[in-house]
């Protein structure tokens, strides 16, 4: 069992739920878009035009669904780590470095919520 000191109080875990919960629903809206411009990139409406800028068009649309699906993917594993981060906050082991077992200060939650390691740790990783 983690001791007292080195946890969030209930207030704290609930001001981190927001910002996760806010983060996940930007993140789910960023999601959808990138695979609506996935979707929409198999017609550009270039049917009626020269065949030599099709040809390009279709190099560049083929460059544009990969670089889409890279973003796909990126963009789905971080609402993965933002809710596994949820689920940290609801069983109370949230913000507690997974290589110090001290406490992520706070200011580096806010900004990267699904943080799992310290400052201090991420630098022992160097």
């Amino acid at each position: 069992m983690v001791d007292e000191a080195t946890k969030y109080s209930e207030a704290d875990l609930a001001e981190f739920k927001e910002i996760i919960l806010s983060k996940i629903h930007k993140a789910q809206a960023d999601l959808d878009l990138i695979k609506s411009a996935y979707m929409n990139d198999l017609n550009n409406g270039t049917d009626d035009t020269s065949p030599t800028f099709k040809a390009f068009e279709e190099g560049s649309e083929t460059m544009s669904k990969e670089a889409n699906s890279q973003l796909a993917i990126r963009q789905e594993k971080f609402i993965r780590d933002l809710k596994n981060a949820l689920f940290r906050v609801e069983n109370k082991t949230y913000g507690i470095c997974k290589v110090t077992g001290k406490l992520i200060g706070k200011e580096r939650l806010k900004i990267v919520p699904h943080a799992t390691m310290s400052i201090e740790a991420k630098n022992l990783q160097r």
